[in-house]
C-alpha cells in the first residue's frame, strides 16, 4: 500500500468506541499511540506542562496545576487502556478526503471533518467538538504567543494538567471522540479540532478559527481542571464576556451553558464548589470562546486533582454518560 492510500484509511479505521492501538513503533504496537498521515514521526517525550489556557488569572491557588504535581493519591488508570479510539472516529472514506494535511502539522491546523452517520434532529447542523489541549508538550510551539481576544495574547497551547493516573489530553480525547460519534449518529457534521491524541496544537486561536471558518452552529470545548485545593471539586462551564460573534453569540452561549450544566448535573459529578456561579464562570481571558463567532462554551468536567472527581473520570460508564449528556445539550440547543 502506498503512503497516500495509507493516509486515506487512517480516519476510516477507527470505530467510534473501539480500541485503536495505532502506530507501529519498533517492537510492536503500544496502546495510546495513533497513526498520522504525516511522514513526520511523533517522537517527543511527554513532559510536564505549565498551567494551561484555562488557568484563572487572579487566583491565589492555580486552577490548573502543572502535570508534574502528583501528590494526590489517585486510582490506577489510564484512558488509553480502555476501548476508545486514538484517531478520529469516522464511518466513510469521505472524512479523510476532507482532512487537510495541515491537521497533522505542528501546530495542527484545520481540524478533521466527520460526516453524519445517521439521520435525526441534528441533520444539516455543524458542530465543532474541541478535545482540549495537545497530545504532547512541545515548548518550541507552546511558548509561541497567539491572539486571545480583547487585545490579549497568550501561549499557543499545552498538554494540559494531569494526575498520577491520567493526563487531561487523554481524558478530553476520550470524551470528545464519543461525543463526536453520538452527534454524527444524530445527523450532524462534526469537526474535531485535532485529529488524534499524539499531535501538537492547534493553538487556542486556531481552535476558535475552525468553528468560524466552517460556519458552525455551535462549539463545545472539553477540558478538566487541575486545582490543588483539597475542597475544590465538581464541573463548571466557562463562557466569554466578550465574543467575536457579539451579543447574540454571547446570549446563545449562556443558553448553551445552562443546558450543559443541567445535563452534566445528571452524571453524578457535582457542580463546582470553587468556581463560577451555579456552575457557569464568565471570563474574558479564554481565547477559544473569546474569538468564536458561533455560540461556544468550555466545559471543565471536574477537578483531576480531587480523588472523588478522579474516580469518576476513571469510570468508563461515567465518561459515556458525560458524552451522552453533552450530545443531549447540543440537541436541545440546535436540534430540529
Amino acid at each position: 500500500m502506498d503512503r497516500r492510500s495509507g493516509q486515506a484509511l487512517v480516519l476510516v479505521a477507527a470505530a467510534a468506541m473501539a480500541l485503536t492501538a495505532c502506530g507501529d513503533p519498533p517492537g510492536g504496537r503500544e496502546a495510546g499511540q495513533a497513526v498520522t498521515p504525516s511522514a513526520e514521526s511523533w517522537t517527543e517525550t511527554v513532559t510536564p506542562s505549565p498551567p494551561d489556557d484555562t488557568t484563572a488569572p487572579s487566583s491565589s491557588t492555580p486552577s490548573k496545576a502543572p502535570a508534574s504535581d502528583t501528590a494526590t493519591a489517585m486510582p490506577t488508570y489510564r484512558v488509553s487502556d480502555t476501548a476508545t479510539p486514538t484517531s478520529a472516529p469516522s464511518a466513510t472514506p469521505s472524512a479523510s478526503s476532507r482532512t487537510s494535511r495541515a491537521a497533522f502539522e505542528r501546530p495542527s491546523r484545520g481540524g478533521v471533518e466527520l460526516p453524519p452517520t445517521g439521520t435525526g434532529p441534528l441533520q444539516g447542523r455543524r458542530v465543532v467538538v474541541d478535545p482540549g489541549h495537545n497530545g504532547v508538550y512541545d515548548a518550541r510551539i507552546n511558548e509561541r504567543q497567539v491572539p486571545a481576544g480583547g487585545g490579549r495574547r497568550k501561549a499557543c497551547n499545552t498538554s494540559g494538567t494531569a494526575n498520577s493516573a491520567m493526563s487531561e489530553h487523554e481524558l478530553t480525547w476520550d470524551v470528545a471522540s464519543a461525543l463526536a460519534a453520538d452527534l454524527q449518529s444524530r445527523g450532524a457534521t462534526v469537526w474535531l479540532t485535532r485529529p488524534d491524541d499524539r499531535g501538537v496544537g492547534p493553538c487556542v486561536d486556531e481552535r476558535a478559527g475552525i468553528g468560524n471558518r466552517v460556519g458552525a452552529d455551535l462549539v463545545v470545548s472539553i477540558h478538566a481542571d487541575g486545582n490543588t485545593s483539597a475542597s475544590a471539586r465538581g464541573f463548571h462551564i466557562i463562557t466569554s464576556a466578550t465574543m467575536k460573534g457579539g451579543p447574540e453569540a454571547e446570549s446563545r452561549s449562556q443558553d448553551l451553558a445552562r443546558l450543559v450544566r443541567d445535563e452534566m448535573a445528571t452524571t453524578g459529578m457535582p457542580i463546582s464548589t470553587y468556581l463560577g456561579r451555579r456552575g457557569i464562570d464568565v471570563r474574558s481571558d479564554i481565547a477559544g470562546v473569546n474569538l468564536s463567532e458561533p455560540p461556544a462554551v468550555m466545559l471543565e468536567m471536574g477537578n483531576m486533582r480531587h480523588p472523588r472527581d478522579a474516580a469518576l473520570f476513571a469510570d468508563r460508564g461515567w465518561r459515556q454518560k458525560t458524552s451522552a449528556a453533552l450530545a443531549d445539550a447540543v440537541t436541545s440547543s440546535i436540534g430540529r
